[in-house]
């Protein structure tokens, strides 16, 4: 797979004007778009680094500046920017649609210390968990309504899906061209019945935000047993569900990247970059 197939030019004149600055001091940069090139072909072709094509340049350097711009939030900045131009042209759509998915683990992902290193937001347990199927990471994200990701959150694979919709929410940060605090309000999340709870609803009712989200039937089934104690239903639009497939769509698009659909890395701070890389250049790419 060549640099050309991966970034474009055209997504390149997005990109490079977010980039990080040379140093004052030391060493410059390695060419930004070829380090780029080289993290993206890792991932989407799911290879060790030590098979990266050598016109891709060393890996250690790519592995490297992956860890480097994870910790100190180069990733995140480069998405925000380019989400926050996006929407200048009016062009999120803003009903967004909430679920996760579990991706296996690789034996090489497990074996890292059981705590994260001082000074890096990595979890204690690596967001690696054991269920039946094994060693797994679940990612837990938001899409706008043309399927591209707006938040991501890494938990262990066995993790529940209503645990993390806050922080999922919490996530969705897109900063203003103009005046202003970031955007962080949708005006509707759609969701599956996964994340009908008392808490959820609260939460998008206290920022006022349309939940679409249909009750399990063991909920109805309570609700009806206490009567009139049980309140009224919360409300739900039957059609509003089918514009849910955006967030599916979206994650079938992540999961292109082989890299992404099986883990290998043993820090989830790594695996949380790669995810901001392809969310990335999802979205230069559109």
């Amino acid at each position: 797979m060549s640099l050309r197939l991966l970034i474009t030019d055209a997504m390149w004149d997005r990109i490079e004007p977010l980039m990080p600055a040379d140093p004052v001091r030391g060493r410059r940069w390695a060419d930004h778009r070829r380090t780029l090139g080289a993290i993206a072909w890792k991932y989407r072709t799911c290879s060790p680094w030590r098979d990266l094509p050598r016109e891709l340049g060393p890996f250690q350097t790519a592995r490297k500046r992956l860890i480097r711009w994870a910790v100190d939030g180069t990733w995140e900045r480069i998405l925000a920017a380019i989400l926050s131009a996006a929407d200048s042209a009016d062009d999120i759509g803003w009903t967004v649609s909430v679920d996760s998915t579990v991706c296996c683990a690789h034996q090489h992902a497990a074996g890292a210390r059981k705590k994260g290193a001082p000074g890096r937001s990595e979890p204690d347990d690596h967001a690696l968990g054991r269920s039946r199927g094994g060693l797994s990471t679940k990612v837990h994200l938001a899409s706008d309504s043309h399927a591209r990701p707006l938040a991501l959150h890494v938990t262990a694979g066995q993790a529940g899906d209503a645990p993390a919709f806050e922080a999922v929410m919490a996530g969705i940060r897109v900063p203003r061209s103009g005046l202003g605090g970031p955007r962080t309000r949708p005006t509707t999340v759609l969701a599956d019945r996964a994340y009908s709870s008392r808490a959820i609803r609260a939460h998008l009712r206290r920022r006022a935000i349309r939940a679409v989200i249909p009750q399990p039937a063991d909920q109805i089934r309570h609700r009806l047993r206490q009567g009139q104690a049980g309140g009224r239903p919360p409300g739900f639009d039957p059609e509003a569900p089918k514009e849910r497939n955006t967030v599916e769509r979206c994650i079938a698009r992540l999961k292109q990247w082989r890299g992404l659909a099986m883990r290998t890395d043993k820090l989830a701070l790594a695996h949380e970059a790669a995810l901001h890389l392809a969310a990335i250049l999802i979205w230069t790419r559109s």
